[in-house]
Protein backbone atom coordinates (compact mmCIF):
# COMPACT_ATOMS: atom_id res chain seq x y z
CA UNK A 1 0.00 0.00 0.00
CA UNK A 2 2.81 1.98 1.14
CA UNK A 3 4.16 2.03 -2.70
CA UNK A 4 1.00 3.05 -4.22
CA UNK A 5 0.45 5.93 -1.69
CA UNK A 6 4.53 7.23 -2.93
CA UNK A 7 2.53 6.42 -6.62
CA UNK A 8 -0.06 8.30 -6.52
CA UNK A 9 0.88 11.29 -4.17
CA UNK A 10 3.97 12.19 -6.52
CA UNK A 11 1.88 11.65 -9.59
CA UNK A 12 -0.36 14.35 -8.49
CA UNK A 13 2.02 16.17 -7.00
CA UNK A 14 3.63 16.45 -10.46
CA UNK A 15 0.22 17.74 -12.24
CA UNK A 16 -0.30 21.41 -12.64
CA UNK A 17 -3.57 21.55 -10.66
CA UNK A 18 -2.04 20.68 -7.49
CA UNK A 19 0.27 23.85 -8.42
CA UNK A 20 -2.61 25.86 -8.91
CA UNK A 21 -4.59 24.60 -5.53
CA UNK A 22 -1.35 25.64 -3.71
CA UNK A 23 -1.24 28.72 -5.32
CA UNK A 24 -4.54 29.89 -5.28
CA UNK A 25 -4.09 29.32 -1.28
CA UNK A 26 -0.76 30.91 -0.91
CA UNK A 27 -2.07 34.30 -2.85
CA UNK A 28 -5.57 34.06 -0.79
CA UNK A 29 -3.13 34.16 2.15
CA UNK A 30 -1.62 36.76 1.41
CA UNK A 31 -3.75 39.50 0.03
CA UNK A 32 -6.07 38.67 3.44
CA UNK A 33 -2.99 39.57 5.55
CA UNK A 34 -1.95 41.95 4.01
CA UNK A 35 -4.23 43.84 3.26
CA UNK A 36 -6.77 43.32 6.94
CA UNK A 37 -5.83 44.82 9.77
CA UNK A 38 -7.64 42.62 11.70
CA UNK A 39 -6.54 38.92 12.11
CA UNK A 40 -10.07 37.30 13.06
CA UNK A 41 -11.54 38.57 10.02
CA UNK A 42 -9.24 37.12 7.76
CA UNK A 43 -9.66 33.99 9.66
CA UNK A 44 -13.15 34.13 9.48
CA UNK A 45 -13.01 35.00 5.58
CA UNK A 46 -10.67 32.06 4.63
CA UNK A 47 -13.25 29.83 6.66
CA UNK A 48 -15.85 30.57 4.50
CA UNK A 49 -13.85 30.14 1.62
CA UNK A 50 -12.35 27.10 2.87
CA UNK A 51 -15.77 25.51 4.09
CA UNK A 52 -17.05 25.43 0.68
CA UNK A 53 -14.42 24.61 -1.73
CA UNK A 54 -11.92 22.34 -0.02
CA UNK A 55 -15.36 19.63 -0.09
CA UNK A 56 -15.80 20.43 -3.83
CA UNK A 57 -12.21 20.16 -4.69
CA UNK A 58 -11.76 17.00 -2.31
CA UNK A 59 -14.97 15.39 -4.33
CA UNK A 60 -14.01 16.56 -8.00
CA UNK A 61 -10.44 15.60 -7.71
CA UNK A 62 -11.32 12.29 -5.78
CA UNK A 63 -13.65 11.28 -8.52
CA UNK A 64 -11.61 12.88 -11.25
CA UNK A 65 -8.24 10.39 -10.06
CA UNK A 66 -10.37 7.41 -9.67
CA UNK A 67 -11.64 7.00 -13.47
CA UNK A 68 -8.34 9.00 -14.87
CA UNK A 69 -6.39 6.48 -13.18
CA UNK A 70 -8.71 3.32 -13.98
CA UNK A 71 -6.31 1.35 -16.79
CA UNK A 72 -3.83 1.38 -14.30
CA UNK A 73 -5.84 0.40 -11.60
CA UNK A 74 -6.98 -2.77 -13.53
CA UNK A 75 -3.26 -3.21 -14.50
CA UNK A 76 -2.47 -3.62 -10.68
CA UNK A 77 -5.52 -5.52 -9.85
CA UNK A 78 -3.56 -8.32 -12.43
CA UNK A 79 -0.55 -8.53 -9.89
CA UNK A 80 -0.60 -10.00 -6.53
CA UNK A 81 -1.55 -7.36 -4.34
CA UNK A 82 -4.95 -6.65 -2.16
CA UNK A 83 -7.31 -5.11 -3.63
CA UNK A 84 -7.78 -2.89 -0.28
CA UNK A 85 -4.44 -1.99 -0.22
CA UNK A 86 -4.50 -0.56 -3.97
CA UNK A 87 -7.66 1.60 -3.30
CA UNK A 88 -6.45 2.64 -0.07
CA UNK A 89 -3.21 3.75 -1.26
CA UNK A 90 -4.66 6.17 -4.35
CA UNK A 91 -6.96 7.39 -1.87
CA UNK A 92 -4.55 8.34 0.55
CA UNK A 93 -1.96 9.55 -2.17
CA UNK A 94 -5.07 12.00 -3.31
CA UNK A 95 -6.04 12.92 0.26
CA UNK A 96 -2.85 13.73 1.45
CA UNK A 97 -1.36 15.88 -1.57
CA UNK A 98 -4.77 18.10 -1.56
CA UNK A 99 -4.29 18.52 2.01
CA UNK A 100 -0.35 19.31 2.03
CA UNK A 101 -1.43 22.11 -0.79
CA UNK A 102 -4.22 23.38 1.75
CA UNK A 103 -1.81 23.80 4.97
CA UNK A 104 1.31 24.90 2.97
CA UNK A 105 -0.45 27.25 0.62
CA UNK A 106 -1.84 29.34 3.66
CA UNK A 107 0.69 28.49 6.28
CA UNK A 108 3.68 30.08 4.10
CA UNK A 109 2.15 33.85 4.27
CA UNK A 110 0.95 33.52 7.66
CA UNK A 111 4.31 32.27 9.06
CA UNK A 112 5.84 35.10 7.44
CA UNK A 113 3.49 37.70 8.46
CA UNK A 114 4.25 36.81 12.43
CA UNK A 115 0.52 35.11 13.28
CA UNK A 116 2.40 32.97 15.82
CA UNK A 117 2.54 36.13 18.07
CA UNK A 118 -1.26 36.77 17.84
CA UNK A 119 -4.05 34.91 19.72
CA UNK A 120 -5.58 34.12 16.30
CA UNK A 121 -2.97 31.44 15.78
CA UNK A 122 -5.29 29.29 17.85
CA UNK A 123 -8.57 30.16 14.97
CA UNK A 124 -6.19 29.44 12.48
CA UNK A 125 -5.21 26.03 13.66
CA UNK A 126 -8.10 24.75 13.96
CA UNK A 127 -9.12 26.05 10.48
CA UNK A 128 -5.99 23.95 8.86
CA UNK A 129 -6.85 21.31 10.81
CA UNK A 130 -10.83 21.12 9.91
CA UNK A 131 -9.69 21.99 6.53
CA UNK A 132 -7.71 18.66 6.36
CA UNK A 133 -10.44 16.44 8.13
CA UNK A 134 -12.86 17.91 4.94
CA UNK A 135 -10.08 16.84 2.89
CA UNK A 136 -10.25 13.45 3.83
CA UNK A 137 -13.83 12.71 4.48
CA UNK A 138 -15.09 14.28 1.15
CA UNK A 139 -12.16 12.38 -0.43
CA UNK A 140 -13.12 9.68 0.64
CA UNK A 141 -16.86 9.77 0.08
CA UNK A 142 -15.87 10.67 -3.71
CA UNK A 143 -13.92 7.12 -4.13
CA UNK A 144 -16.88 5.86 -2.86
CA UNK A 145 -19.14 6.59 -5.47
CA UNK A 146 -16.66 6.38 -8.45
CA UNK A 147 -16.32 2.53 -7.05
CA UNK A 148 -20.27 2.44 -6.85
CA UNK A 149 -20.64 3.87 -10.37
CA UNK A 150 -18.81 2.79 -13.33
CA UNK A 151 -20.49 5.85 -15.62
CA UNK A 152 -18.39 8.70 -15.25
CA UNK A 153 -21.16 11.13 -15.96
CA UNK A 154 -23.14 9.51 -13.07
CA UNK A 155 -20.25 9.41 -10.87
CA UNK A 156 -19.40 13.40 -11.49
CA UNK A 157 -23.31 13.98 -10.95
CA UNK A 158 -23.67 12.08 -7.71
CA UNK A 159 -20.42 13.75 -6.07
CA UNK A 160 -21.63 17.45 -7.03
CA UNK A 161 -25.09 16.59 -5.71
CA UNK A 162 -23.56 15.21 -2.65
CA UNK A 163 -21.42 18.05 -2.09
CA UNK A 164 -24.10 19.82 -3.05
CA UNK A 165 -26.15 18.47 -0.49
CA UNK A 166 -23.97 18.49 2.65
CA UNK A 167 -22.41 22.03 1.63
CA UNK A 168 -26.04 24.02 1.29
CA UNK A 169 -29.25 21.80 0.72
CA UNK A 170 -28.67 20.24 4.47
CA UNK A 171 -28.57 23.84 6.32
CA UNK A 172 -31.87 25.29 4.38
CA UNK A 173 -33.79 21.57 5.14
CA UNK A 174 -32.28 21.91 8.84
CA UNK A 175 -33.12 25.40 9.28
CA UNK A 176 -36.98 24.85 7.98
CA UNK A 177 -36.68 22.27 10.95
CA UNK A 178 -35.90 24.54 13.52
CA UNK A 179 -38.51 26.91 12.49
CA UNK A 180 -41.57 24.42 12.45
CA UNK A 181 -40.76 23.29 15.98
CA UNK A 182 -39.64 26.29 17.10
CA UNK A 183 -42.47 26.19 20.24
CA UNK A 184 -40.21 22.60 21.39
CA UNK A 185 -36.83 22.10 22.85
CA UNK A 186 -34.76 21.98 20.35
CA UNK A 187 -31.21 22.27 22.49
CA UNK A 188 -30.10 18.46 21.82
CA UNK A 189 -31.30 18.36 17.76
CA UNK A 190 -29.79 21.44 17.19
CA UNK A 191 -26.82 19.86 18.30
CA UNK A 192 -26.38 16.31 16.46
CA UNK A 193 -28.18 17.90 13.38
CA UNK A 194 -24.43 19.85 13.48
CA UNK A 195 -22.77 17.18 14.05
CA UNK A 196 -24.10 14.91 11.94
CA UNK A 197 -22.93 17.30 8.91
CA UNK A 198 -19.06 17.59 9.17
CA UNK A 199 -19.63 20.98 7.09
CA UNK A 200 -21.70 22.44 9.49
CA UNK A 201 -19.57 21.05 12.19
CA UNK A 202 -16.44 22.78 10.96
CA UNK A 203 -17.88 25.82 10.91
CA UNK A 204 -19.00 26.01 14.17
CA UNK A 205 -16.14 24.66 15.96
CA UNK A 206 -14.11 27.63 13.61
CA UNK A 207 -16.49 30.09 14.95
CA UNK A 208 -16.60 29.30 18.51
CA UNK A 209 -12.73 29.35 19.03
CA UNK A 210 -12.68 33.02 17.48
CA UNK A 211 -15.36 34.17 20.36
CA UNK A 212 -18.16 35.28 18.01
CA UNK A 213 -20.47 32.75 19.16
CA UNK A 214 -22.90 35.74 20.67
CA UNK A 215 -23.18 36.86 16.73
CA UNK A 216 -25.54 33.58 16.59
CA UNK A 217 -28.09 34.43 19.32
CA UNK A 218 -29.47 31.79 21.45
CA UNK A 219 -28.22 28.72 18.92
CA UNK A 220 -24.54 30.41 19.93
CA UNK A 221 -25.33 30.49 23.38
CA UNK A 222 -26.14 26.17 23.20
CA UNK A 223 -23.46 25.44 21.16
CA UNK A 224 -20.94 27.57 23.16
CA UNK A 225 -22.06 26.00 26.11
CA UNK A 226 -21.48 22.36 24.46
CA UNK A 227 -18.82 22.78 21.71
CA UNK A 228 -16.78 25.60 23.14
CA UNK A 229 -16.23 22.66 26.03
CA UNK A 230 -13.32 20.51 25.94
CA UNK A 231 -15.49 17.51 25.73
CA UNK A 232 -17.55 19.34 23.37
CA UNK A 233 -14.63 19.59 21.43
CA UNK A 234 -13.27 16.20 21.81
CA UNK A 235 -16.52 14.67 21.01
CA UNK A 236 -16.49 17.13 17.51
CA UNK A 237 -13.30 15.57 16.78
CA UNK A 238 -14.57 12.33 17.25
CA UNK A 239 -17.01 12.76 14.98
CA UNK A 240 -14.92 14.24 12.16
CA UNK A 241 -12.53 10.91 12.67
CA UNK A 242 -15.83 8.97 12.29
CA UNK A 243 -17.05 10.75 8.74
CA UNK A 244 -13.30 9.74 7.78
CA UNK A 245 -13.26 6.11 9.25
CA UNK A 246 -16.96 5.08 7.96
CA UNK A 247 -16.36 6.13 4.26
CA UNK A 248 -12.87 4.57 4.21
CA UNK A 249 -14.58 1.34 5.73
CA UNK A 250 -16.63 1.03 2.98
CA UNK A 251 -13.92 1.18 0.21
CA UNK A 252 -12.20 -1.68 1.60
CA UNK A 253 -15.92 -3.37 1.77
CA UNK A 254 -16.46 -2.41 -2.11
CA UNK A 255 -13.67 -2.95 -3.51
CA UNK A 256 -13.19 -6.49 -1.89
CA UNK A 257 -16.82 -6.88 -3.33
CA UNK A 258 -16.49 -5.48 -6.79
CA UNK A 259 -16.41 -7.28 -9.91
CA UNK A 260 -13.47 -5.42 -12.24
Amino acid sequence: MLKILKYSFFDLMRSRWSYVYFTFYLLLGIVLLFLNNDLSKAVITLMNVIIVLVPLIGTIFGVMYYYNSKEFTELLLAQPLKRSSIFLGQYLGVAISLSMSLVLGLGIPFIAYGLFKSNAIWGFSLLLITGTFLTFIFTALAFNIALTNENKIKGFGYAILVWLFLAIIYDGLFLMTLILFEDYPLDKLSLVGTMLNPIDLSRTLILLKLDISALLGYTGAVFKKFFGTNFGLIISFIMLTIWVILPVLRIVFKSRKKDF
